[in-house]
C-alpha cells in the first residue's frame, strides 16, 4: 500500500528524516484541529509565517494527514490573491507608487478571498485563484474545488496580523520607507487595510497557528532559498530577482514582519518556532 506521506517527502524534494517532523510536529498539530470545536462547518484554519518559513509544505502535509482521518482539507494562500500586475499598477499610480509591488495589504483581493468563503460556506462549486510568482501576474486559470470542505486553511506571511498603533508609523523601519514614504502614506494606507478589509478577512479564522521564525534575517535567507527554486524551477520566469531586487522586495515586508514577531506569539492558538534549518525547533 502506498504512503501518502513518504509520496510527499518525495515529491517536496524533502530528506528522509522529515518523517520526523511529521511524526513530531504535524501529526499533533492534525490532532489538535481534528479536535477543535469548530462554530461552524467549515473549519477555518490561519496559518500565519514569515516568508519561506514553511507554510505551503506545512498546508500540504495537513490535508494529506486530515484525509487519513476522512477530514478533507482545502488550502487558500493569501498569495493567491494578489491583485493582478495591472491593477497593482494602477493602484500605483492613482494611490502609492510602493503598492505597484505585491506582499502587504492593499494588494490582495479581499473581496475574492471573502467569496471563496461564501462558497465553501453555502457548499457551492468553485474556483480557487492560482498566482503565478514566475511572471509576477494571477494565472489564467485556477483549481476547480466541488464537494463539500471540513476544514479550510488560509496560509499567507501576514494572516491574522493586526495594525499597528498610529504612533509605531512615524518612524521609518528602512531605507525603503524613508527615502520612498518620507511622509508616512503608504504605510498609513497598509496599516488603515489591515484594520479594515482584511480584519474582515481574518475574522473567519477559528484557529490560529503561527510559524514563528527567529528573526528579519532569517527571512533574507528563507526568501533567497524561494528565489533559488523558482529560478532552477524556470530560469526564464521574468519575475525572477537577483539579490539587490530581492533585498528591496523584502523591505516592503519588514515593519509587518517585525510587528507580528512581537505581538502575534501571545495571541496565538498554536505557535511553533522554526530554526535556520527551515523545521520546528524542539
Amino acid at each position: 500500500m502506498s504512503d501518502p506521506v513518504a509520496e510527499l517527502v518525495e515529491a517536496e524534494g524533502l530528506p528522509r528524516d522529515y518523517a520526523e517532523v511529521v511524526e513530531q510536529h504535524w501529526k499533533p498539530l492534525v490532532t489538535r484541529i481534528a479536535r477543535f470545536p469548530a462554530r461552524r462547518a467549515p473549519l477555518v484554519v490561519g496559518i500565519n509565517g514569515a516568508q519561506g518559513s514553511g507554510k505551503s509544505t506545512l498546508c500540504k502535509f495537513l490535508e494529506v494527514l486530515l484525509a487519513r482521518r476522512q477530514i478533507r482539507a482545502i488550502t487558500l494562500s493569501l498569495d493567491d490573491l494578489y491583485l493582478t500586475k495591472a491593477e497593482r499598477r494602477k493602484l500605483a499610480e492613482d494611490v502609492h507608487p510602493l503598492f505597484d509591488t505585491r506582499g502587504v495589504p492593499g494588494t490582495h483581493a479581499i473581496a475574492m478571498g471573502l467569496g471563496i468563503f461564501e462558497n465553501v460556506l453555502a457548499g457551492r462549486a468553485f474556483d480557487l485563484p492560482r498566482f503565478d510568482k514566475g511572471a509576477d501576474d494571477r494565472a489564467a486559470s485556477g483549481e476547480r474545488i466541488t464537494g463539500p470542505v471540513n476544514v479550510l486553511l488560509l496560509e499567507g506571511w501576514c494572516v491574522g496580523a493586526k495594525p499597528q498603533d498610529a504612533a509605531a508609523l512615524a518612524e521609518p523601519v528602512n531605507e525603503l520607507e524613508r527615502d520612498e514614504d518620507p511622509d508616512g502614506i503608504w504605510r498609513s494606507l497598509v496599516n488603515h487595510w489591515l484594520a479594515e478589509d482584511y480584519a474582515r478577512l481574518f475574522d473567519q479564522i477559528d484557529l490560529l497557528v503561527m510559524l514563528k521564525v527567529e528573526n528579519f534575517d532569517a527571512v533574507r535567507r528563507n526568501r533567497a532559498l524561494q528565489e533559488d527554486k523558482l529560478r532552477a524551477a524556470d530560469p526564464d520566469a521574468s519575475a525572477v530577482m537577483d539579490e539587490a531586487a530581492l533585498e528591496r522586495f523584502l523591505a516592503h515586508y519588514e515593519r509587518l514582519t517585525l510587528h507580528m514577531l512581537e505581538e502575534m506569539p501571545s495571541r496565538a492558538d498554536v505557535v511553533i518556532e522554526i530554526g535556520p534549518d527551515q523545521r520546528p525547533v524542539g
